[in-house]
Formats: structure tokens, C-alpha cells, sequence
């Protein structure tokens, strides 16, 4: 019976330090910041957030449209120029790292980028008639964040989630992640306020954000004019390669809804 007792002990034990672990380092979990790449060469953007500075670029500058894209995790922003300059000629697209990514200031968190992602949007609007955002898989929630609080003239988003929360509960089913995560990106809280057109893009074979968290973010899109597409064999790292990924983009932003 001790021995038993003592076995039940030493598994409690390390259960809760792993749980520890968890909540301590979870951000490193969530957040995989991606160097500078030297190579790339466009007009340079600068945007001062209260003392943190962000560093960017932007493509096809001087139109009266922009988007600005909010990129995946560990994705260097700077690697899908073709995409942008083909799908978006009549855009002007701004890309900015993240806080803490590339040769921004700063350490991510929720908290920071939806900030960032207000101070951006709020520099770059008297430049422009309309403002659209891209999202990305962890970007998505960022672009939702910005729907819910500025006025878009569309939103894009690429493989998004209903909540990191959700999608890390199920990496993680042993652990409570769901009360333990601080930078929770609950996008299905804040897409019944949105009514900008919104384009929602999943892919096929992705095993980073499963199809049930896509589908669920969906349909938490009440008030907005709302297009969904599954790409059929695309995955989470190469569903921009697929040209009808491409068309569905360019027929979304060229729609006058």
C-alpha cells in the first residue's frame, strides 16, 4: 500500500511540474520569433508604439488601398512578395514584425501585439481610403482583434483558429490549458461584432489548426458577409502555392461588397 501510495506521489509530482512548465515557458510555446532577413530590399516603415518600435516594409506603396498582414508564427513575412505583388496590385501591403520578431523591440504577448496592431492600423489610416487585414494562422487573431476594434474594408483569414486556448487544450488534453494560458487570442469572442466581408481559408491536410477550430470561428461570424473555402490537398505551410488559394484572394479583394 505504501508503495503504492508513494508511486501515486511521485506521479502527482511530476504531473504538477510539468504543468508548471507549461505555464511558466508558455509563451516560448506560442511564440517563435524569426530573424531579420538581410536579403530583402523594399521601402522601409518605422511605427512607434508607445516607446516600442516596429520595423517593417511596404510593398507597392502610394495606392489609396492597404492591407496590412499579420503573419503566421514562425513565418518570415518578407518570403511571399510575389504573392502580394500579384494578388494585391492596387494595395498598398504593409509588413511589419511582430514585437520581439525581426528587428522589432520588444517581447510578444497577446496583449502587445493587439496593441501594436491599433497603433499600426492608427499611423497608417490617414494615408489611405480603406485599410484591409490579412491574418495568418497566429496572425488571425490579431486581424480579428483589429476588425473588432477599427473599421476594415475586408478580412482575410489563412488557416485561422477559434482560440489558442481551444487549440492548445487539445495538444495538451492532460494538462488544464485552458485555465492555465495567458494569451488566450479568442477570436470567436470577437467576431460577432465584426461586419466587414470576410474571406475564411482552410487547408485540406493541416495539422497545426484543425478543421473543427476553423469551422467553429466561422460560425461565430454573425453580423459580416462571410466566404469560406477549403483548399483541397493544401497543408498549413504550403496552401499559398496552391493557385486556387491565389484566385480565391483575388476574387474576394476585388469584390465590391
Amino acid at each position: 500500500m505504501k508503495e503504492i501510495i508513494f508511486i501515486a506521489l511521485v506521479l502527482l509530482g511530476v504531473y504538477l511540474l510539468l504543468a508548471a512548465f507549461l505555464y511558466v515557458y508558455q509563451r516560448r510555446l506560442i511564440y517563435y520569433p524569426v530573424a531579420l532577413d538581410p536579403s530583402f530590399v523594399a521601402e522601409r516603415i518605422v511605427v512607434d508604439n508607445q516607446g516600442t518600435r516596429l520595423q517593417g516594409w511596404v510593398l507597392n506603396p502610394g495606392q489609396r488601398k492597404a492591407v496590412i498582414y499579420f503573419g503566421g508564427n514562425s513565418e518570415m513575412i518578407t518570403h511571399r512578395r510575389g504573392f502580394f505583388e500579384d494578388v494585391f496590385r492596387d494595395y498598398s501591403v504593409y509588413l511589419i514584425n511582430y514585437r520581439g520578431y525581426g528587428d522589432s523591440e520588444g517581447s510578444p504577448s497577446e496583449a502587445g501585439l493587439f496593441s501594436d496592431a491599433l497603433a499600426i492600423y492608427d499611423q497608417l489610416s490617414p494615408r489611405h481610403q480603406s485599410i484591409s487585414a490579412y491574418g495568418r494562422s497566429l496572425g488571425s487573431g490579431v486581424a480579428v482583434y483589429l476588425a473588432a476594434r477599427r473599421p476594415l474594408e475586408k478580412l482575410i483569414l489563412l488557416t485561422p483558429y477559434d482560440s489558442v486556448a481551444a487549440v492548445a487544450q487539445k495538444i495538451y488534453p492532460m494538462f488544464p490549458v485552458r485555465y492555465l494560458i495567458k494569451d488566450r487570442f479568442d477570436s470567436t469572442a470577437l467576431a460577432p461584432a465584426i461586419e466587414a466581408p470576410v474571406l475564411i481559408t482552410s487547408a485540406e491536410h493541416d495539422r497545426e489548426i484543425r478543421l473543427p477550430h476553423t469551422l467553429a470561428l466561422k460560425q461565430s461570424f454573425t453580423r459580416a458577409p462571410l466566404d469560406y473555402m477549403m483548399i483541397s490537398g493544401a497543408a498549413h505551410n504550403n496552401i499559398v502555392d496552391f493557385p486556387d488559394y491565389r484566385e480565391a484572394v483575388r476574387q474576394f479583394v476585388s469584390s465590391r461588397r
